[in-house]
């Protein structure tokens, strides 16, 4: 069991940022440490330029991660540099190693000779034991962190296969919000069990659940989705995602890419979703992830639409609420692991 008053660690690590919550339980939220720092992938992308403007050729090892530094090194591997990958490591940007070898990835379990290492991890201890002793903070006692995960389907579309672990959170764990977190993440989440390694003790999860509980970190919110159904949406940079949310379970799920989408088009798709008509075929067809909802939310509307996420603007004007959880939007993920923690020690501690 975990102190209740150790200092916590939050970690919502994005292709873009990774916004950070250092959550100190005798301070009031307001007055608790907040960065927004770049992510990983992209300080992973700043370094692979870094090194093929020195003329390095690239070993990478360490740990699947997000791999939102694709675009750069394919760019660089054209403009001659040369790059080998650890097989473990190779998972951070596909699940064939195939093709990782057609754009010019080597993959291999050893060093190639005069190769400069480069280090793959969504979480670094020594940059945080670092980060936060500049910072005047001292290491954490615990760390909640999220991150998408597409999963392993080496041969499957990942739109295909991401959906796949929403619609098993569905029907085999009953959309149970406590089960949106992980100790132990599912075999099939790979980039979340490469995160939980990093971390040692914690809890993880998706981003995508990360923002559904942070919803619920307004009080307001959880107090009204226990009375009457509700639509949580988070609008984020890449993807966006839904939920039809009653009495502390997901009774529908639909997830679709942002820059696919308009106002009034996923306002339309939300309706259609909020009544159990937007079918799994209509969204997937539209190059989205997918759709569900449960028999359980037969005869209900989910008409409270609350909306969080960077791009929460395209529903402007719409029937919406915007939230700004914790008093800050952009930390939702933040306060939604905090939520998921809280909600399992009062369950399972």
């Amino acid at each position: 069991m975990h102190s209740a008053r150790q200092n916590i660690l939050c970690l919502d690590i994005g292709s873009g940022t990774q916004d950070v919550f250092y959550y100190m339980p005798d301070r009031e939220l307001e007055n608790c440490p907040k960065f927004v720092l770049p992510s990983p992938a992209m300080q992973i992308g700043s370094r692979i330029m870094e090194l093929n403007s020195a003329g390095e050729n690239v070993y990478f090892y360490g740990r699947n991660m997000g791999g939102g530094f694709y675009r750069v090194l394919k760019k660089s591997l054209e403009n001659g540099l040369k790059a080998a990958i650890h097989p473990q490591a190779a998972y951070s940007l596909s699940d064939s190693p195939e093709l990782l070898e057609t754009i010019g990835l080597d993959i291999t379990r050893n060093c190639p000779h005069g190769y400069y290492p480069v280090y793959l991890s969504d979480y670094d201890p020594g940059f945080w034991r670092s980060f936060l002793a500049q910072a005047g903070l001292g290491y954490p006692g615990l760390i909640l962190a999220c991150a998408q995960d597409h999963g392993f389907h080496p041969d499957s579309s990942n739109r295909l296969g991401r959906f796949q672990l929403w619609k098993k959170f569905l029907i085999q764990s009953n959309g149970q919000i406590e089960k949106l977190v992980f100790s132990t993440p599912p075999e099939e989440m790979t980039r979340l069990i490469s995160l939980k390694d990093s971390i040692g003790a914690g809890y993880v999860a998706d981003t995508g659940a990360a923002a559904l509980l942070g919803a619920l970190f307004v009080p307001e919110t959880e107090k009204l989705s226990r009375e009457k159904g509700v639509c949580v949406v988070n609008v984020g940079n890449s993807h966006t995602i839904a939920f039809l949310l009653y009495a502390d379970r997901v009774h529908g799920i639909m997830e679709h890419h942002t820059g696919l989408l308009n106002g009034q088009k996923l306002w339309e798709q939300l309706k259609l979703f909020r009544q159990g008509r937007l079918t799994n075929d209509q969204v997937f067809k539209d190059n989205g992830h997918g759709c569900l909802v449960s028999e359980t939310a037969a005869g209900m509307d989910f008409k409270p639409t609350f909306v969080l996420g960077p791009r929460r603007r395209i529903l402007e004007g719409f029937d919406v609420d915007f939230l700004c959880p914790g008093g800050d939007m952009m930390l939702a993920g933040c306060f939604g692991l905090l939520k998921g923690y809280f909600i399992n020690r009062k369950i399972y501690e």
